[in-house]
């Protein structure tokens, strides 16, 4: 058992020079934080509390960070071996509106799923659709459709890349009679699902009894159960006479094929390796690797990034660095996509006698049974959750905007393991958004529901502590109370550079040895990272859209939740735009800033571009005249980041006409703003 766990789990060589860094900059901040304490300030109690409670912050969250250093360790999958005979396998891709996440693109990742190496008897495809989309639904016909031609031709040619969308664009693909022949099939069955999508209905001439449902009265909101089988392994075959694997249209597998592996899917996270399921089986069917396995957890990987990952979508350290982190604790928590579970997980923990509530001979019976498909409809009508453990116990947990966040934590929480699986090809590839404000809008989203756990009874520092222990209750928190990070990004990004434009210094002297220290607690933290990401590039970019955030999603995010917790607003789930734009991408992959819209979270990102130029030509200004250097560098140093890090948003102000520039308005209202935050903190700086 030892050997083997030596063989799938390498430790990373890093971890013991984490540990002595962490030692070091444990020092440091104590040091700080007795410079607090005893020194005497002449800037006011505003500053100095706001200054104090900046780095409390950053303090905090540096020592959740610690928790992913202690132990990172690397897994691969291994083959499963020859001869066993594999478990069925449940797939759910996941979708809410149409308008949104395009048809096209769900019968795509539908596709790509359906021609998995795996028995086509064994694996059963449904797709969750939330806002029961006709469109959708429609698509997911012509997908089943065209998979009778798809399937074969992937699995005799044996094809990696089997979405469909993805193969025929791929610059790799050599195009012979036959390959020619099944794209022509592809671009048909293309043409008519974006006809319909056009046309925002299911025309006549495609309609079938299938849709009689949608009627006047039928609204995303507000509609009956629909369960439609589309296809049945053991009655449709594909052109090569083979069984085809069930597809399902909504999420109802524990009535219908009830398999004990469950992989979950974002409907545009596409299938990257056929083999994929049949790796994975290595982690659940041996269980002295682990007998409390809940799920295996595959890093998000995204095609169509630019060169310089302008908005850091490759999310390194959330989707691959922490999870490594965790992998040697208890393992990653959930991201919501790419994630194969232990059903059984979901029925409580590993000691639990509690199971499915399903007949087991429903279960077994012909899934077009009308007894069947009876209780499918009742399962998912909106009262069958009503006055049940569902959502709290069972399932995936309700009760946050980030239920996958939440729902990892719990199983966790309920003594179950997870692994960090990172095969050299990625396993899926997903779709992210190239436009600034969805991207902002998408992570304010996840802050609200990461403070909805975050000060609950269910609180990593408390709850999580208490069943998890120290080190995955501090990875936990580290996320829970990431939107926090607004209070010291809020500070640094606009008192340095006022106050040193009033010619108060707030930082120690160069020739001070406490510059030294401050100096040392910046430059460890950003070196840290920097050796971690590799890439300066990737760096870079990465640490400037946590900057971003910090004045946009999470600001805003905060604000949201406590306006939620007042009453003053509502709890919406917006689903992120997956629309591509032709100019807005061709803009993207030219490395250029999305903006745009006249969204109020760009105000505070403008307000802080201005106000930290200014201040970065008044220093200078300072400089130059032999004036203020010893005592003004730590906040002309802190300013130059900052006006390092706008270069984005002065070209989007200043020297774009393109229809991603920053809206006129809003740079006229951060203008104002700025002014008036020079005026207001001008006049209470000594207070």
């Amino acid at each position: 058992m030892e050997s083997r766990k030596a063989e799938w789990f390498k430790p990373f060589p890093r971890r013991i020079p984490n540990r002595v860094f962490a030692t070091l900059y444990s020092a440091a901040i104590l040091a700080l934080f007795y410079r607090h304490a005893t020194a005497t300030t002449h800037h006011g109690f505003f500053i100095s509390t706001w200054m104090v409670a900046a780095d409390i912050t950053l303090a905090f969250t540096w020592l959740n960070s610690q928790a992913f250093r202690i132990n990172p360790v690397a897994s691969r999958p291994h083959p499963f071996p020859e001869g066993l005979i594999p478990p069925a396998l449940d797939i759910f891709i996941c979708t809410a509106d149409a308008s949104k996440e395009p048809p096209l693109r769900v019968a795509a990742t539908a596709l790509s799923a359906l021609a998995y190496d795996y028995p086509p008897e064994k694996l059963s495809v449904y797709v969750s659709d939330d806002g029961a989309s006709e469109l959708t639904l429609f698509a997911l016909m012509e997908a089943a459709r065209f998979g009778k031609v798809w399937l074969p031709f992937c699995k005799e040619n044996r094809i990696k890349l089997r979405c469909p969308q993805a193969f025929f664009g791929s610059a790799s693909v050599t195009f012979d009679s036959q390959t020619l022949k099944i794209k022509e099939l592809y671009e048909d069955m293309k043409r008519r699902v974006e006809d319909i999508v056009e046309k925002g209905y299911v025309g006549d001439e495609y309609k079938t009894k299938v849709f009689s449902g949608w009627g006047k009265d039928f609204t995303s909101l507000d509609h009956p159960s629909v369960v439609e089988v589309l296809l049945q392994s053991d009655e449709d075959i594909d052109v090569a006479s083979c069984s085809m694997p069930n597809l399902v249209y909504l999420r109802v597998s524990a009535t219908l094929t009830n398999a004990p592996i469950i992989l979950t899917l974002d409907c545009d996270m596409i299938s990257n390796d056929p083999s994929t399921p049949q790796n994975i089986l290595c982690y659940f069917l041996d269980k002295s690797v682990s007998p409390n396995l809940g799920y295996v957890q595959f890093p998000v990987r995204f095609h169509g990034i630019n060169k310089r990952d302008t908005y850091g979508s490759e999310m390194k350290r959330a989707f691959h660095i922490n999870p490594e982190g965790m992998n040697g604790l208890a393992g990653p928590d959930y991201f919501g996509t790419g994630t194969f579970f232990n059903r059984r997980a979901f029925y409580g923990g590993p000691s639990s006698m509690f199971g499915p509530r399903e007949p087991d001979h429903l279960v077994k019976s012909h899934i077009n049974d009308q007894a069947v498909l009876e209780l499918a409809r009742d399962v998912t009508t909106c009262d069958y959750e009503k006055d049940t453990n569902w959502g709290s116990k069972i399932g995936f947990r309700y009760g946050s905007l980030v239920e996958d966040y939440y729902t990892g934590y719990m199983l966790h929480c309920e003594g179950w393991k997870s692994v960090f699986c990172n095969p050299t090809r990625p396993a899926f590839l997903a779709e992210m958004p190239i436009a600034l404000h969805d991207v902002v809008a998408q992570t304010k989203r996840w802050n609200v529901g990461l403070l909805e756990v975050a000060l609950s009874k269910h609180s990593p520092l408390t709850f999580g502590r208490k069943y998890m222990g120290s080190f995955m209750a501090h990875c936990y928190s580290y996320y829970a109370f990431g939107p926090f990070w607004s209070i010291p990004i809020m500070f640094y990004a606009f008192i340095p550079q006022i106050t040193m434009l009033n010619n108060i210094s707030i930082f120690p002297k160069a020739s001070n040895p406490w510059f030294f220290l401050n100096m040392f607690l910046f430059l460890g933290a950003y070196g840290q990272d920097l050796i971690e990401f590799i890439s300066v590039r990737k760096w870079w970019n990465d640490q400037r859209m946590w900057l971003v955030r910090g004045l946009s999603s999470d600001l805003f995010g905060t604000l949201e939740y406590i306006s939620n917790q007042l009453g003053i607003g509502g709890r919406s789930f917006n689903v992120t735009n997956k629309v591509d734009d032709e100019e807005m991408r061709k803009r993207y992959n030219e490395g250029m800033f999305e903006f745009g819209v006249s969204s109020p979270m760009f105000v505070p990102l403008s307000t802080a571009a201005i106000i930290n130029l200014v201040a970065f030509l008044g220093g200078v200004l300072q400089f130059l005249k032999g004036r203020g250097l010893e005592e003004m560098l730590g906040q002309m140093v802190v300013t130059s980041m900052g006006v390092a890090n706008s270069l984005p948003i002065y070209e989007a102000m200043v020297l774009r006409s393109d229809g991603g520039r920053m809206p006129t308005k809003i740079t006229i209202i951060s203008l104002v703003l700025a002014s008036f935050l020079f005026l207001v903190i001008y006049s209470i700086v000594n207070i």
